[in-house]
């Protein structure tokens, strides 16, 4: 496969059927197994994993040792911070013989913080903010900031990441205040 623009890191290790969008770095010590499809302009951190049929697309940053286990879908401009884990059996064991992939797509703009655990089988809407440490295990809304173990919703984040409302004010906000709507009439 024709790499021009890319970089990758004499340590990498990059299947020949990976493919990879022109403008994306990829650092040390670094494994992106077959048919992972990582999109153009993204930085792949060290010490990172990629599992085959990885979907990876365009702008996203995985921070150092990540692990991406197939099954997850990262959206465009996601960013994964360093230690982060996916998930990738919901039933766990040595030796499983019914083992079946489950699907966590990540959608665009999704922010996920360091040392963050997310369950295999949720999805993270767009935009939506993990904070670091939060353990995943149902699915997060669009523009949703959700934090602690189990992750709870605490407030919504615009494009920026800025929550709309102090978690500590209250009750967190309505979809309806996310898009400008406060529900006073008119």
């Amino acid at each position: 496969m024709d790499r021009v623009d890319v970089y990758i890191h004499p340590t990498a290790e990059i299947h020949p059927a990976a493919k990879i969008g022109a403008g994306t770095k990829i650092w040390n010590w670094t494994k992106i197994r077959e048919d992972v499809a990582i999109g153009a302009n993204c930085i792949i951190g060290q010490c990172i994993y990629i599992d085959s049929g990885v979907v990876i697309g365009d702008g996203c940053k995985i921070q150092n040792n990540v692990s991406v286990y197939h099954g997850v879908t990262l959206g465009n401009k996601v960013f994964v911070g360093p230690n982060a884990t996916f998930t990738n059996d919901r039933f766990p064991r040595a030796e499983s013989p019914d083992w079946e992939i489950t699907a966590t797509p990540v959608e665009d703009g999704a922010s996920i913080g360091a040392n963050a655990t997310i369950r295999c089988g949720v999805r993270l809407g767009t935009y939506c903010m993990v904070a670091a440490g939060a353990v995943v295990t149902h699915d997060v809304p669009p523009h949703g900031l959700v934090m602690g173990q189990p992750a709870r919703l605490v407030d919504y984040v615009d494009r920026r990441g800025r929550p709309l409302h102090h978690p500590m004010d209250g009750p967190a906000p309505t979809q309806d205040r996310l898009h400008g709507r406060d529900g006073a009439g008119g």
